[in-house]
């Protein structure tokens, strides 16, 4: 036999390192039969993950190559924008390769990287520098527009989801559901009150950014919907089945360990079908909103 075919036997035989890599990437349950609809979504996601990161990369280039004439408060907020749109654009790209299902620690790929503890981890650097970048524009607008409201809010904006934050991590880590529904009722506040914001500067009062922020209003206005017509309603009633079924929550500490080590590897459908739909609107339409602010401190700063 070659030696070099006989090597890759010994490197495939359980514990050699080929071995290893195949489980952490591959490994699925032997008796369960992938469904066709997570392995298309997974890879669209994935696909996605690259173009927003092709787009993010234009949005770059765009301030860099920004008018010199701007002046350099402006120039400051355009970058700013930027490094913070990145922070949640590769966020998104890495939690779109690597999903997780939070609460029942299911995911598609067998790999440490897909911990729940590093998903939430990275999620929440994420989210924190999403709702940075609101609070950045909002501020900008209230000075533009002197508007003492839009300014309070430009101001509340960012600790409002710290606090949804600390909501989700008891969530993750005790497995209740009750607080992910706080925390989605926190950001559809959030997203209440920037639309507020928003229509208290009015559209037409920002020169440039008409058509964007009519943008934004109306996907403000369709999340904030969604939040309290479907997820928030979906989430009490998942608390309230597991009420019924005398579900025992972890400790924090249990829940620590618990999501760093235990990962369930599943496409099943019956499993992702209730988070394909947020998870695909999440990585696309939220990221594209990060990049628009990029664009929008662009021609705010041409505007001075």
């Amino acid at each position: 036999m070659d030696s070099r075919h006989s090597q890759t036997l010994t490197d495939l035989r359980p514990g050699g390192w080929l071995a290893r890599v195949r489980s952490n990437f591959f490994a699925r349950p032997a008796n369960e039969v992938p469904s066709l609809a997570v392995v298309w979504w997974h890879a669209l996601l994935c696909t996605m993950a690259a173009v927003n990161v092709a787009i993010w990369s234009l949005a770059a280039m765009a301030v860099t190559h920004a008018p010199a004439g701007n002046h350099a408060e402006a120039s400051a907020a355009s970058r700013m924008q930027l490094i913070l749109s990145a922070a949640y654009v590769f966020g998104c790209a890495f939690r779109s390769v690597l999903p997780v299902y939070d609460i029942p620690r299911v995911v598609l790929i067998d790999s440490r990287l897909s911990s729940v503890i590093v998903g939430r981890s990275v999620a929440t650097i994420a989210e924190l520098c999403f709702a940075a970048q609101w609070a950045l524009m909002l501020h900008r607008m209230a000075l533009l527009s002197d508007s003492l409201p839009v300014l309070a809010a430009s101001v509340v904006i960012v600790p409002l989801i710290v606090l949804a934050e600390v909501c989700s991590w008891y969530a993750v880590l005790t497995t209740a559901q009750r607080p992910h529904a706080l925390e989605n009722s926190i950001w559809g506040i959030s997203a209440a009150l920037l639309v507020a914001s928003l229509l208290v500067v009015e559209p037409h009062r920002i020169t440039g950014l008409y058509l964007p922020m009519i943008a934004w209003c109306v996907g403000g206005a369709t999340y904030v919907a969604y939040i309290f017509l479907v997820d928030v309603p979906g989430y009490w009633s998942r608390w309230i089945a597991d009420q019924a079924n005398g579900r025992r929550y972890l400790g924090i500490a249990q829940g620590v360990i618990d999501a760093w080590r235990r990962r369930v590897v599943s496409y099943r459908w019956e499993l992702w079908k209730n988070e394909i739909l947020w998870m695909s609107l999440y990585f696309t339409l939220g990221v594209w909103s990060s990049v628009s602010l990029v664009y929008a401190s662009i021609i705010l700063g041409a505007g001075k």
